[in-house]
């Protein structure tokens, strides 16, 4: 049975990859939301002490990005080139991804060495020369098979459309090469039966072995009526099929046949997070051309759902491609972060909203744990000099709070760390937003503040210790989800000076009690979100 990507043993990284997302266009709220889930999952593991490897970037070649490139009388390369430094890698940076490559399936660390597996595969007889005549759709880049097509409407009535896409496919035909991957249907299912968790959510697994049990199609591993591609090297009249060419950038990225020590550290991926509409890519083409040249496979691929506007898929061609920045510019960047993990399920599809959006960002993050952060700093201020107390008069009340943020420590590196439940990890951590609140108000140090006994004073000095240890554990836990919030309040509650960067706390250890240090200079600084101004034109 072929190893998976969760056996790897040691100091192997903890390798997760987001897909290389096509150049045709600037990118958009879907690929966002890919792409912050893996530096949230990431960051989470970096947390924990653990080596990682994040791996994101673009794929260049294919009909799509030609014809495109076409329609702007430039070469294909300049406008991958354009688009890659003017609008990819921009908001990346935007969005505080802490990518440790981006890959380019046009850089010749990739394009040689997808030669090179090709090649492999053709001298073990895995390749075979033939011809195909189908139903292709340019946005897919795939093949169709009839089944799958849809009856076109209105101005396409009468055509077969693409069922993602909504537009017509084109019949081709033309002499190819072939991979054998027909033979390899057995050898899957048998290891779909042996890693159940292997595709992600249960949904795309029940569907990728439904397909398989119907059995396999040899796959048309070229193309020869266009040339921006990777050439076939024993057959420059062809270039490989852009999906063989995208999918190994996997391997090409982490030293395949170019730094061994590397590849041997990393690869392959634990997490392959993808879309659901390139679920069959990577969860059968991609381990059955591993299979086929007797490598490890991945020990997830996790399909997201597709995030929806007016119950359609968020598109540019149904106006409602909204920009990444459109909602940054509003809202920050910390809760755009934020509220998609929080709103959606991962792996389901998900609604999104201005009108939810601004509704959570008031209520949980202004309102909840904002404003708790800025009564627990005004306090020590007012009543300590914004020196923090020693919690001397400790009792039942706070015995629940350090128990409550155990708890919510747990849960949260178990669903986000562990089963990519980003929405459950996040709610954990919230719910414990809400206790520390509720204790806040059961306990009224604003009262307890007129009490100037000796016992008075030990009891608003307990009551306050708690309130900021319990920040310092929430500062920890949502550092990989809002980093740039997270360091204020860290700063905030003095913990820079005594405890070090926030970077270096480890997840595992923010439920432990009595971190923070009496002492510690306690400020308030600006107000971690802001009151939302109208929404914009």
């Amino acid at each position: 049975m072929a190893a998976t990507g969760s056996e790897k043993q040691g100091a192997a990284a903890y390798y997760v990859s987001t897909p290389i997302y096509y150049v045709n266009d600037a990118p958009h709220l879907g690929h966002a939301y890919t792409t912050v889930a893996g530096d949230v999952l990431t960051r989470w593991h970096r947390q924990r002490g653990e080596k990682v490897w994040y791996l994101t970037g673009t794929d260049e070649h294919g009909q799509k990005i030609m014809r495109t490139a076409e329609a702007n009388n430039v070469t294909p390369q300049a406008w991958c080139d354009k688009l890659v430094e003017e609008a990819w890698k921009p908001l990346w940076e935007h969005l505080n991804i802490a990518n440790d490559d981006f890959i380019r399936t046009t850089e010749k660390r990739h394009t040689d060495r997808v030669q090179e597996f090709v090649q492999d595969l053709y001298d073990k007889g895995e390749i075979y020369k033939g011809g195909y005549e189908g139903p292709y759709c340019v946005g897919c880049e795939e093949y169709k098979l009839p089944g799958d097509l849809i009856d076109g409407e209105g101005e396409f009535a009468g055509q077969k459309l693409c069922p993602i896409h909504k537009k017509p496919v084109e019949l081709l035909k033309e002499e190819n090469y072939f991979f054998k991957l027909s033979e390899y249907g057995p050898k899957l299912l048998e290891f779909y039966a042996a890693n159940p968790g292997f595709i992600q959510p249960e949904s795309a697994r029940n569907e990728v072995v439904n397909f398989v049990e119907q059995g396999l199609q040899d796959l048309s591993i070229s193309r020869s009526t266009f040339d921006w591609g990777v050439p076939v090297p024993w057959d420059d009249k062809h270039v490989i099929y852009v999906w063989v060419d995208a999918l190994l950038n996997y391997a090409t990225a982490v030293g395949y046949g170019a730094n061994q020590e590397k590849f041997d550290g990393t690869f392959p991926a634990n997490v392959h997070l993808i879309g659901k509409d390139i679920l069959r890519f990577h969860s059968v083409i991609w381990p059955a051309m591993l299979m086929a040249q007797g490598l490890p496979l991945p020990g997830k691929v996790v399909a997201n759902g597709w995030l929806m506007v007016g119950g359609e898929k968020m598109s540019k061609s149904n106006l409602t491609g909204i920009k990444p920045q459109d909602l940054t510019s509003h809202f920050g960047v910390d809760a755009y972060r934020w509220y998609f993990l929080r709103a959606i399920a991962y792996g389901s599809d998900g609604s999104f909203s201005w009108e939810d959006f601004s509704a959570r960002y008031t209520s949980e993050l202004a309102n909840d744990y904002g404003n708790l952060a800025s009564r627990v700093a005004a306090m020590v201020g007012k009543y300590f000099g914004g020196a923090l107390p020693e919690a001397t008069a400790a009792g039942d009340a706070e015995r629940a709070v350090q128990e409550g943020l155990a708890k919510a420590v747990a849960t949260a590196d178990r669903k986000i760390g562990e089963e990519l439940d980003f929405q459950s990890g996040i709610l954990a951590v919230f719910e414990f937003v809400k206790q520390v609140n509720g204790y806040i108000t059961e306990q009224e140090p604003w009262k307890v503040a007129k009490d100037t006994s000796p016992e008075g004073q030990a009891r608003l000095a307990t009551v306050l210790y708690t309130a900021a240890e319990s920040l310092r554990g929430v500062a920890v836990l949502l550092n990989p989800v809002m980093p740039e919030t997270s360091q204020k309040l860290w700063e905030s509650l003095g913990a820079e000076e005594s405890l070090g960067a926030l970077a270096d706390q480890k997840v595992q250890d923010a439920g432990a009690w009595g971190v923070l240090p009496a002492g510690a200079t306690v400020t308030k600084g600006a107000v971690l979100f802001p009151r939302l101004e109208e929404k914009p034109a």
